[in-house]
């Protein structure tokens, strides 16, 4: 697959998001980096600012999520909301998904990652975590994770989301997935 033909979906924030977009960059991919009036954006490559409406479509239940990830999110504010609703765009335009973050015992991913992850288990989208805390890629099989050594992207259309606090593991894994599917 080459580079050219490739998009990347993504956010615009500091850490793992923006290490993607570096990175596709780099190598020539399209990117489409979603936010929102307001958001902190490190990158501006490709940022399509996500109208009212088009938030409103990514809208989803904070009970829901909450019970989904044993988590309490209702208490959240508004923009945590948009996080979510900016997710569900990122996870929707993709076929594979690539999460930077911690698995968690209850199998899903801390923080507000963690819908992203979700989201994409309920599309059945291909889905890799890198879990800093583990070193380690780990990749969805409908029912555990498992570990991978050498994941590489293999869908034109990808997303990378992850924490906003990206260790070096994390930026390491990043530039090894890149590497490993472009040479």
């Amino acid at each position: 697959m080459k580079a050219e033909a490739m998009t990347l979906y993504c956010g615009a924030t500091r850490g793992a998001e923006a290490e993607f977009g570096r990175w596709a960059e780099q190598f020539g991919i399209e990117e489409v980096n979603y936010s929102f009036d307001g958001h902190q954006n490190e990158r501006t490559r490709g940022l399509h600012v996500l109208s009212r409406d088009e938030l409103i479509t990514g809208d989803v239940s904070l009970q829901y999520v909450s019970r989904l990830l044993n988590r309490n999110y209702t208490q959240k504010g508004d923009v945590f909301r948009k996080v979510l609703q900016t997710l569900f765009h990122i996870v929707n335009k993709s076929r594979e998904v690539f999460v930077i973050g911690e698995v968690q015992e209850d199998r899903t991913v801390r923080g507000g990652t963690g819908w992203g992850a979700e989201f994409a288990k309920l599309c059945n989208k291909t889905l890799h975590t890198f879990d800093q805390t583990q070193d380690t890629w780990l990749r969805w099989s409908g029912e555990s994770w498992r570990p991978v050594e050498h994941p590489a992207i293999g869908e034109a259309q990808f997303a990378g989301i992850g924490t906003r606090f990206l260790q070096d593991s994390g930026k390491q894994a990043i530039e090894r997935l890149f590497k490993a599917t472009f040479g």
